[in-house]
């Protein structure tokens, strides 16, 4: 898809600032699940939490995405899983917390995770037309809503400037596919293709240590699924596949919200997805452009589009 095309498509699909009321997100902070993580004090704008040795969230609660960014260091070398929305430069803070040389893989190609990744030269990238399309950035006025005032808790970063806030075209230096695995030196990743709320969707798996990065198929809150590159069919399958994990996983790190969570989450959201699309489940809200599911306490957020596509 061109990215004249995509753009289009973003703002036909783009849910409003005003659908998350400020005040409403901002009383939610510092979210319980953030607070209870020790603090790392590196950075104006990025809250950073030590999540386990090694582990670093780097979480930009004061936007209302509140996208989390993962540095994973090991003995040799470090990766960083996203790198934020792009309204404060992260490589900076990452090279507080590491002096390893980094390379930057993201959860999937959406522009609040890609916003830093013009900053480093090693970037893996799925191998998909979604990913390379997402390359090219997004000008202002697709994301401008993002830097509106009411997107901001306070103040946006010192020295930014909301008028001309766009995402800086990137290129991928190298390719993963399921199952690559990067060796950090005393810690090993594996990717798993989780293709559903985008095309390029992946976890990562921390087999050794129990953890799983779960990118945006899995965050605590409302989880969006309705973009026109979105597949509920994969989508269900993937949260399947991280199911059946199982006992291995023991701690989940989202993209969003709260850096640490419980795996049942897991477990409830394929519940809700199956419940969704096989037309058991009554949503809550439902207008021409979205439909709002609460099933066992998981939100899942789709649209007409998404359900029908076959």
């Amino acid at each position: 898809m061109s990215i004249v095309a995509r753009f289009a498509l973003l703002l036909a699909v783009a849910a409003p600032v005003a659908a998350q009321p400020a005040r409403e997100w901002c009383a939610k902070l510092p979210r319980p699940a953030n607070a209870a993580l020790p603090p790392v004090h590196v950075s104006e704008w990025y809250r950073v939490y030590r999540v386990a040795d090694g582990v670093f969230a780097l979480v930009e609660p004061e936007q209302w995405q509140e996208a989390i960014a993962y540095l994973i260091v090991g003995t040799d070398r470090a990766l960083l899983f996203d790198t934020g929305i792009g309204v404060a430069p992260i490589r900076p803070v990452v090279e507080r917390l590491t002096k390893l040389p980094v390379t930057v893989l993201n959860s999937h190609t959406h522009f609040d995770h890609t916003g830093g990744n013009w900053e480093f030269t090693r970037v893996a990238a799925m191998d998909t037309p979604f990913t390379h399309a997402s390359q090219a950035g997004l000008p202002h006025a697709a994301i401008a809503e993002e830097v509106a005032p009411g997107a901001f808790c306070g103040a946006p970063p010192a020295g930014f400037d909301t008028a001309t806030y766009h995402t800086v075209a990137w290129r991928a230096s190298e390719t993963v596919r399921d199952g690559t695995r990067f060796a950090l030196g005393g810690r090993t990743l594996e990717v798993l293709h989780v293709p559903g709320h985008t095309p390029d969707a992946i976890a990562l798996f921390d087999r050794a240590n129990g953890v799983l990065w779960t990118g945006d198929s899995y965050y605590d809150g409302p989880i969006w699924l309705f973009a026109p590159e979105t597949d509920l069919a994969a989508y269900e399958r993937s949260i399947a596949r991280l199911v059946a994990l199982g006992p291995a996983v023991k701690r989940l790190l989202p993209a969003h919200n709260s850096a640490s969570v419980d795996p049942a989450a897991l477990g409830k959201t394929l519940v809700a997805i199956r419940a969704i699309r096989s037309g058991r489940a009554t949503p809550r809200d439902a207008t021409a452009a979205q439909r709002v599911y609460e099933v066992g306490g998981i939100t899942i957020v789709t649209n007409a589009a998404a359900l029908n596509k076959r």
